[in-house]
């Protein structure tokens, strides 16, 4: 008896469609960003000689951004502030955003919709909008930030913050979060909307304030929520560069305290006034960077992620 072969058909059938949608994502994906990064990390591998042409050092170029003490100064100069680019963001745009989410997830709150959209405004503007209208906010000769402190009595502690070195990384990084809170708040903000009400109007019953509400029973469900957000954090802050660009230049000044990862990528990479630009080179520091992201990346999936999943059993 023959044996029918329908159920094999059906299934090819019902998976062609899934193949076809992904097909065209998959390309454009694997040409503009796996490639890249391929041919990066390939190049890495390599450096110029006369001529243009390539020639094969294995890790030379590793040991000169590691371990030369004419880029290694750098190198680590410029991890080290983006790794206070990414404190900042972590200590004070991500508690901010929670608190948000909070606070507009509270049914009783008036005009809710309106302070929401109002929050995520600064988020759909462009970053060199943004760093444009802040240095003219901080410009001590005709910015407005002297007279909005002394509204509160507050001038006296106004400084040319985004002239000094130890304050410029630190003011930037509090524009960064001013612009992007929007994004952790909203994102938190819909894992607090998908909580089951009926935890919520238990605990109500039973005598909780709003605060014991969420901090015992909302935030330990949105804490999957909050790690996304963290190592999203973390990845765009390892990817930042159009802030300092816009307002510091390629230079990072003053002298490099604003220099960041993104930064040292563009100037060794295409060069910028007295320094040669090096495609090896600043291959090399991308690949540096693609690896910090990993390292980052792997931590949350086998550290943190596994953490929350035998918390929520």
């Amino acid at each position: 008896m023959a044996h029918s072969t329908r159920p094999m058909t059906d299934w090819r059938k019902a998976k062609l469609p899934v193949f076809a949608f992904l097909a065209p994502a998959t390309i454009i994906y694997t040409v503009f960003m796996i490639y890249p990064l391929l041919d990066s990390i390939r190049l890495s591998f390599y450096t110029s000689v006369s001529g243009g042409d390539l020639t094969f050092v294995g890790l030379d170029n590793y040991r000169t951004i590691l371990g030369d003490p004419g880029w290694s100064a750098t190198f680590w100069n410029a991890f080290w502030n983006n790794m206070k680019f990414f404190a900042v963001h972590m200590l004070v745009q991500n508690p901010i955003g929670i608190a948000l989410a909070a606070v507009l997830s509270l049914p009783q709150l008036k005009l809710r919709n309106t302070y929401r959209t109002l929050i995520f405004m600064p988020t759909m503007l462009s970053v060199v909008v943004v760093g444009f209208i802040w240095q003219l906010i901080l410009s001590p000769v005709w910015g407005v930030g002297p007279e909005i402190l002394d509204i509160f009595g507050l001038k006296s502690l106004f400084g040319p913050w985004l002239g000094k070195e130890g304050s410029a990384l630190i003011t930037l990084a509090l524009i960064s979060v001013w612009q992007w809170v929007g994004i952790p708040m909203m994102l938190i903000y819909a894992a607090l909307l998908a909580i089951p009400e009926d935890l919520v109007d238990a605990a109500v019953v039973d005598g909780a304030s709003h605060f014991e509400v969420f901090l015992h029973i909302k935030l330990p469900l949105v804490l999957p929520t909050i790690a996304m957000v963290s190592i999203l954090t973390f990845v765009s802050n390892f990817n930042a560069f159009d802030l300092i660009y816009s307002v510091k230049g390629a230079l990072a000044g003053p002298n490099f305290s604003t220099d960041i990862m993104g930064t040292l990528f563009y100037r060794t990479f295409f060069g910028y006034q007295l320094q040669l630009g090096s495609p090896t080179l600043g291959a090399t520091v991308a690949s540096l960077m693609f690896i910090i992201i990993l390292v980052g990346v792997l931590f949350y999936l086998f550290v943190v992620q596994r953490r929350l999943s035998r918390y929520q059993l």
